[in-house]
């Protein structure tokens, strides 16, 4: 008998996820992490007293019960909660004195309650406003149908369409007017609706802040949750930082029998004969199981991971030339807070309007969570967490490492400032990561954050490889850089190597929780 029914490599949000539902179906399960702590691009790390996330910043529908978020319904299957802290506005953002909202001191506010984003628009542009509420309209029209349809019971396979025809029928009859939408990228539906050059611009930006990508290039799926979730939902910073939510999915995992283990790193995935066999471990060990699901990225699964006899010469040449999202600079750093006016939690500045919002350093997210939770910072203090993309190429092989870092990191710091002008007098820590940090720490290709495949130029390649028993999670399945697309393709994946029947039984069991 095998070790293990099933082996998960990396213990990101996606393999989490997948580990701990197949845990819960009744599966044997291991999941294996080379780092010290569980989370991926989701972990977090502490220093002098800040506890720092090292990638998301932005939730959605923590709170809610009612939430399509994915983690929120994968952990009340595993009879897990977060507690989170509700708050609205979302953010500010911060446009270039020459924008139209450049001279609001305090930014434009980003609202959920759809009335009140639309008022804000109103201020800036009254016909963009209007033009905006059509696209709401559409983009929820294509929300409606889709909701109705339980995310657990997602898979990816042929079964899927005989359990939707029985138990969805409405949901798929309302979804077939949608056809055209589903395929289409979101920015192809903006181009139908809205001519306001600000509010095409402010929507560029959130598909950017979304999917990693411009309006062109999102599916349109992606903005239709985004409408759905933020307008329906509730917007909420889970307390203690995404490590919570990591932790949350690991007390799941491990309740239902499901093993972790840290400081486990797979050297290679066993393959004879076309078919997985197990892995084994930079140790030398070999675990055995029928079945193993990598959530490293394709790149890192398929040239690291894999021989390159294991796969089909034309699917692996291929698979490798998908185009990746640039990696990012962070910057992380400890404040004082004595005669700071109270701030908001998030920010986004853009530097300049004559740059493309993917130009490095142009566009940079500011995260500020000891607002809400005062638990993350010594007392007196805030903890603030900034990023902004940053291409990899450059950085592999430069000279004055250290002096490529300051330079590369000053956009972030003059962003910070937009919001605490005398920033660098309340630095009491700083700490600085690059694409090099990324590809150190979270062993990922080129410290990307999963492939750049524009709506209508590709597909993604979904959980399935070549080979019999190997699947794949994460941010190079489903569309989308976030937690939620990378919660998604776990519940896929695990849902796939289980029958219907379970799936249902485990839908009417969290239904009459």
């Amino acid at each position: 008998m095998a070790d293990f029914e099933i082996i998960v490599i990396g213990s990101g949000i996606g393999g989490l996820v997948a580990g701990s539902l197949l845990a819960r179906y009744g599966k044997r399960v291991l999941t294996c992490e080379s780092h010290s702590v569980p989370g991926g691009a989701a972990h977090g790390f502490q220093r002098q007293g800040f506890h720092f996330d090292t990638g998301p910043s932005f939730y959605c529908g923590l709170s809610d019960p009612q939430s399509l978020n994915p983690v929120r319904q994968v952990l009340q299957a595993l009879g897990e909660t977060v507690d989170a802290i509700a708050y609205d506005p979302l953010g500010y953002y911060h446009f270039p004195a020459d924008d139209p909202a450049g001279q609001l001191q305090a930014g434009f506010p980003i609202y959920g309650d759809a009335q009140k984003y639309r008022e804000a628009v109103a201020q800036i542009t009254p016909d963009g406003a209007h033009q905006l509420q059509q696209l709401e309209q559409k983009f929820l029209a294509l929300f409606a149908p889709l909701q109705q349809i339980p995310l657990l019971t997602l898979r990816s396979n042929w079964t899927l369409i005989p359990w939707l025809l029985r138990h969805q029928p409405m949901a798929l009859a309302q979804l077939l007017p949608q056809l055209r939408n589903i395929q289409s990228s979101a920015g192809a539906i903006l181009n139908r609706t809205v001519r306001d050059p600000w509010v095409r611009r402010l929507f560029d930006l959130e598909c950017f802040l979304l999917s990693g990508l411009p309006a062109q290039d999102t599916v349109a799926p992606e903005m239709a949750f985004m409408f759905g979730e933020r307008s329906r939902s509730t917007i909420d910073y889970p307390l203690g930082g995404s490590p919570a939510i990591v932790n949350a999915l690991v007390r799941g995992l491990t309740r239902w029998g499901g093993q972790l283990r840290l400081k486990t790193h797979v050297d290679r995935i066993i393959v004879n004969a076309g078919k997985v066999q197990g892995i084994q471990l930079k140790n030398g060990d070999q675990i055995t199981a029928p079945v193993v699901i990598s959530n490293a990225t394709l790149w890192d699964t398929y040239t690291q991971l894999l021989q390159p006899e294991d796969l089909p010469a034309t699917y692996r040449q291929k698979s490798l030339s998908t185009p990746a999202v640039d990696s990012f600079m962070h910057l992380h750093l400890g404040i004082r807070t004595e005669g700071l006016r109270p701030l908001p939690g998030h920010h986004v500045v853009i530097h300049s309007n004559q740059q493309p919002i993917t130009h490095p350093g142009n566009t940079c997210m500011i995260s500020i969570p000891s607002v809400w939770d005062e638990s993350l910072a010594p007392e007196g203090h805030h903890v603030v967490h900034a990023y902004t993309l940053e291409p990899f190429a450059h950085w592999e092989h430069c000279e004055d490492y250290e002096g490529l870092k300051q330079e590369r990191v000053q956009p972030l710091y003059r962003a910070v400032e937009t919001v605490i002008p005398d920033l660098r007098s309340r630095i009491t820590l700083e700490l600085i990561g690059t694409p090099l940090t990324h590809r150190r720490f979270l062993r990922r290709f080129q410290g990307s954050y999963g492939p750049a495949i524009a709506a209508g130029k590709g597909t993604f390649p979904s959980c399935h490889t070549p080979i019999s028993g190997l699947y794949r999670v994460g941010d190079s399945t489903l569309p989308g850089i976030g937690v939620p697309a990378v919660a998604a393709s776990g519940i896929l994946c695990a849902n796939t190597l289980v029958s219907p029947q379970q799936i249902q039984e485990l839908l009417q069991t969290v239904a009459e929780t």
